[in-house]
């Protein structure tokens, strides 16, 4: 079943007098979200403005990969948050939860994260989330949140990312709609970015949830590529990597893929 129509008034409603969520901007098309949701910013709009579009004519990833939704099937927002720069893994992890908590209400598989922020049902994956942030005094500080979220598309329809793809609709266990969805994730978003705020860690949480610890990993860090067993992760949430020298080496960012296959394709 394609997800309804969004009902950016419900939105506006039902997030009055939290953070995220305190100014909506909605547009039927944007180049991309996290462009907009900065130049917002570096305004001065205040922390928790969320910009959300039908559709991106030039979204993206990490590593500057385009982001494939059609108009109207998924979630695509970003939202403008002030953290103090010791914050950044936290924010990281405090989107990333609100997505799988908000997702595996919804459906039947398990709702993992691939190290360090795609969340996934089943091994495939539902959602990215990109962190970028500018620490420049002259604009104030901000980093920008962005949040993809497959809710209704076809990946069938995508020979590209058919097989490493998943929608909410597909694999969920009732109707999905996507107004109550998106105001359950920026709750969700606004509870766990105030508790970093608080200076509760999320690591425990969120790491429980990492599939990708205790496999054999290639991770692609800059041009190295380091092999090794993913162990855990660090309080900041780096990740371990048991290499085949018996050292250990902690993994800031980089793309992790299971040992053997292509980037971005596990």
């Amino acid at each position: 079943m394609p997800p309804t129509d969004l009902d950016i008034g419900a939105v506006r409603r039902a997030l009055a007098g939290g953070a995220i969520g305190c100014r909506i901007s909605y547009h039927a098309s944007l180049d991309s979200t996290m462009n907009e949701a900065k130049r917002l910013a570096e305004r001065g709009c205040p922390e928790g403005a969320v910009v959300i579009a039908e559709e991106q004519t030039a979204g993206r990833g990490r590593f500057s990969r385009s982001w494939i939704a059609g108009a109207g099937g998924s979630l695509l927002l970003s939202v403008a948050l002030r953290p103090d720069i010791e914050w950044m893994p936290f924010v990281n992890m405090a989107a990333t939860l609100a997505v799988a908590r908000a997702i595996e209400v919804l459906v039947e598989g398990p709702v993992t994260i691939k190290w360090p922020n795609d969340v996934r049902i089943g091994g495939r994956k539902v959602s990215g989330i990109l962190v970028e942030a500018d620490s420049s005094a002259a604009r104030g500080g901000y980093a920008v949140v962005g949040i993809g979220v497959n809710v209704g598309m076809d990946v069938s329809a995508h020979p590209e990312i058919a097989d490493i793809a998943a929608s909410v609709c597909a694999d969920a266990n009732g109707p999905v709609e996507r107004t109550p969805l998106l105001i359950d994730l920026l709750r969700r978003f606004d509870e766990l970015y105030s508790a970093v705020r608080e200076g509760r860690s999320l690591t425990e949480e969120w790491s429980a949830r990492l599939d990708t610890l205790g496999r054999q990993v290639e991770a692609h860090w800059g041009n190295r590529v380091l092999a090794g067993l993913a162990r855990g992760v660090d309080e900041r949430g780096n990740l371990l990597l048991d290499r085949p020298d018996g050292s250990t080496l902690a993994v800031v960012g980089g793309e992790v893929t299971l040992a053997g296959t292509r980037p971005g394709t596990d």
